[in-house]
C-alpha cells in the first residue's frame, strides 16, 4: 500500500514482525515494514526521526542510478559474470543461444532479439549452482539449514529470505565478484538466525565475515553497475 507523509512517499507492508524497518530500495522508492499493531500515526513519527536519514539515502541512490550502465546486445560489448567482464560475440550457430566460451560470451544470431532472455537464463542456471554451492559452505558455520535456494527477479533486493526459509536471490547478484556473492548468501543465511537487522543480526555477519562493511559498501556503489 502506498501513503505519502510531508515529501515522502512510501510502500508500507504491515506483519506479525516485532520490529519497524525503513528500506531505501535500488530504484529510489521507500519502503517501510512494519508490525501489524502500528497505527499510521506510530509509522510516521518513525519516519519522522529517520526523514533527514531518507533524505540522505535518496539523494545517494540518486547520484548512482545517473552512472547506471546502458549495455547493447553488439559485438565487443562487455558483460559481467562473477565479477569480469567479457566481451560478447554474435556467432552464425552454436547448441544454446549463449553460452560463455574462450573468454567471450557467445550469442546466437538468431537469439540476438531474446538477448536479454538467454542473459537472464544463463545467471538463473549458474547462479542454481553457485549460490546452493556457498549455501551449503556457509550453513555449517551458522548452524543453520534454509529449506531451499531460489534465482529470481527480485525487481529491488538483491536477495530475500522467505518465511518457509527458502533463500531467493535475484539473477543480477551473478554479476558481482565472488566475495560479494558470499556476502549476500551470509546476510540471508543470518536472516534465518535473526530476522531483523538488529546489533546482534550485524555481529553475528561479522563473526563469518569481519570484512563485510566493505563488502556492503562495495555493493551498495557499484549495484548499478550489475544489469545489462
Amino acid at each position: 500500500m502506498k501513503r505519502t507523509y510531508k515529501d515522502i512517499t512510501y510502500t508500507l507492508k504491515q506483519s506479525k514482525r516485532k520490529t519497524l524497518s525503513i528500506y531505501i530500495e535500488a530504484d529510489s522508492s521507500v519502503s517501510v515494514l512494519a508490525p501489524e499493531s502500528k497505527t499510521i500515526s506510530d509509522i510516521e513519527k518513525v519516519i519522522e526521526n529517520k526523514r533527514y536519514w531518507v533524505y540522505k539515502e535518496l539523494a545517494e541512490k540518486e547520484m548512482l542510478n545517473a552512472a547506471r550502465i546502458k549495455r547493447d546486445f553488439v559485438n565487443g560489448q562487455g558483460f559481467l559474470y562473477l565479477g569480469k567482464s567479457y566481451r560478447l560475440s554474435i556467432v552464425d550457430t552454436q547448441d544454446v543461444p549463449l553460452k560463455l566460451l574462450n573468454g567471450y560470451f557467445c550469442l546466437r544470431q538468431n537469439d540476438v532479439e531474446t538477448a536479454e532472455k538467454s542473459f537472464i537464463d544463463f545467471y538463473r542456471q549458474k547462479g542454481m549452482k553457485k549460490f546452493a554451492a556457498r549455501m551449503r559452505y556457509y550453513q555449517e558455520m551458522l548452524g543453520v539449514r534454509p529449506a531451499g535456494v531460489r534465482v529470481l527477479d527480485l525487481k529491488t533486493r538483491w536477495a530475500s529470505c522467505s518465511e518457509d526459509k527458502m533463500l531467493n536471490f535475484h539473477w543480477k547478484t551473478m554479476m558481482a565478484p565472488m566475495k560479494i556473492i558470499d556476502y549476500v548468501v551470509v546476510h540471508e543465511l543470518v536472516h534465518l538466525i535473526y530476522p531483523n537487522h538488529t546489533d546482534a543480526f550485524w555481529n553475528e555477519v561479522d563473526k563469518i565475515l569481519p570484512d563485510y562493511t566493505e563488502r556492503k559498501e562495495w555493493l551498495k556503489e557499484n549495484g548499478v553497475s550489475l544489469d545489462i
